[in-house]
């Protein structure tokens, strides 16, 4: 058996660097998608592994499956998603609460209720991709009708799912992170009330400064009439579906597991659709599967309309598990570790270290393409330096909050960022820059990280626990 040699950092920055050109010149160049230039970066990675390294292609497959088991349940949820959209919109559901958004919310502080409104709905069910896939749908609707520019909405609708997926106690990152830190939940969660709160109030402020912009007398009426019009004409409008949304919420508020309270959600779609539009089981089945159809002659309604189904999402599945089967190659390898341990270097102070983690998170987001990922082996890796400086683990858990699960939707291929742009129909590039708290929040922990403002250290007695 060939002796294995340690991965070094050239070895990852060869990789990275491949992996740089060729989404350069695959995207930019020959106009393709983003899927070949990972698959030969991961070629590029395995070949490394293999001939350079000394691992069997064996071992490189389990480090590939491993990893891809991480992220088959957001696989699921987003197909479940995809045909929650398609059903959805066939039933009424989706155009209702666009429908009745255009008629109450007002243009000046849409962006506004807009973050609040997917606050408290991320909050209540600790999931920023449900949180998206249901109101994030309609609100984008609202905005577009409000004349509104569909990046800044989608920013909005991000920065409020993402504030309860990292708050929320249901959240599965909100667990995940003081799980690898050691710290423990609710400790995690009040901590992260002091970076989080901050960004969010500057996120508020930011989005009224915006919305300004957009009063009445710079709405087209007529616009919005002629949605409204096209809405009622091809949907039957009624209160009562707004039942559906409002279950689901309760369903995951009763820790109902997501997968099967999406799936209640795909079923009450085809139920609300054949009560309340008349549809039959062909054309539930043909909108949860290949999604829906509009053809009001309308384009404003067609195109947010037509759109979902389960097919919708095989482009972004097809994706997460090429970008797994990188991230599976580059974590077995070592080489991941290679690139973090260079990082490590730069950890003097406590400022530095917090530098160092949140850039690392931030890498490994980029790199490996999906934030559990991003959480578990900066988490890892950092949690001895921690403990040194005798930090208590909530800092750390904090820190890889975040950075991991906030900067996640930001990067074009990794798996939130693919989902939140095919969710909401818009290019992560376009939306980025107006995700205020996702981009604020890793600022505002760098800035406590050196000055020292709410980085606790073990106290006395925990110090005594932790040399026992």
């Amino acid at each position: 058996m060939k002796e294995k040699k340690q991965a070094k950092l050239s070895h990852a920055l060869i990789t990275i660097a491949y992996l740089i050109v060729a989404l350069y010149f695959g995207m930019q160049v020959w106009g393709a998608d983003v899927h070949m230039p990972i698959l030969s970066a991961a070629m590029v990675a395995g070949a490394i592994s293999i001939f350079v390294l000394g691992f069997t292609w064996a071992e490189l497959e389990e480090g590939i499956v491993e990893t891809i088991k991480m992220a088959m349940g957001a696989i699921l949820i987003l197909m479940i998603i995809g045909m929650i959209i398609g059903t959805w919109i066939l039933s009424g559901i989706v155009p209702t609460m666009i429908f009745y958004g255009l008629k109450i919310i007002s243009p000046g502080i849409f962006l506004m209720a807009t973050l609040l409104i997917t606050s408290v709905v991320s909050l209540a069910t600790g999931s920023s991709w449900t949180t998206a896939g249901t109101v994030g749908i309609a609100l984008i609707g609202v905005g577009g009708g409000f004349g509104i520019p569909l990046p800044i909405v989608a920013g909005a609708i991000i920065s409020g799912a993402y504030f309860g997926d990292k708050m929320s106690p249901l959240s599965d990152t909100t667990n995940l992170a003081p799980a690898v830190a050691g710290s423990n939940l609710f400790d995690h969660i009040r901590h992260m009330i002091f970076t989080t709160g901050p960004s969010y109030l500057i996120a508020l402020v930011l989005y009224g400064i915006i919305g300004m912009k957009y009063s009445a007398e710079n709405i087209d009426l007529t616009a919005i009439n002629e949605i409204l019009s096209g809405i009622s004409s091809q949907f039957t409008i009624n209160p009562l579906l707004l039942l559906a949304p409002i279950l689901v919420i309760v369903m995951v508020v009763m820790k109902i597991p997501a997968i099967p309270g999406l799936i209640g959600g795909v079923i009450l779609g085809g139920i609300f659709a054949a009560a309340f539009q008349g549809a039959g089981m062909a054309d539930i089945i043909g909108a949860a599967h290949y999604g829906f159809e509009s053809a009001t002659g309308i384009e404003a309604i067609d195109n947010l309309l037509s759109r979902g189904g389960l097919d919708s999402m095989m482009w972004t599945v097809s994706l997460i598990l090429i970008a797994m089967v990188f991230g599976g190659i580059m974590e077995k390898s070592g080489m991941l570790n290679a690139l973090a341990a260079e990082i490590m270097k730069f950890a003097t102070t406590t400022g530095n270290l917090v530098l160092a983690t949140i850039l690392t998170v931030i890498a490994f987001n980029l790199i490996a393409g999906d934030q559990y990922l991003a959480i578990v082996i900066p988490g890892r890796m950092y949690k001895p330096l921690f403990d040194e400086r005798g930090l208590d683990p909530k800092n750390l858990s904090r820190i890889l909050e975040d950075s991991g699960t906030l900067t996640s939707p930001l990067v074009p291929w990794n798996s939130c960022g693919l989902f939140m742009s095919g969710t909401l129909g818009v290019a992560t590039i376009a939306y980025a820059p107006y995700a205020f708290l996702n981009l604020l929040n890793p600022l505002v922990s760098i800035f406590y990280g050196y000055t020292g403002i709410t980085m606790t250290y073990l106290g006395d007695e925990k110090k005594e626990k932790k040399k026992k």
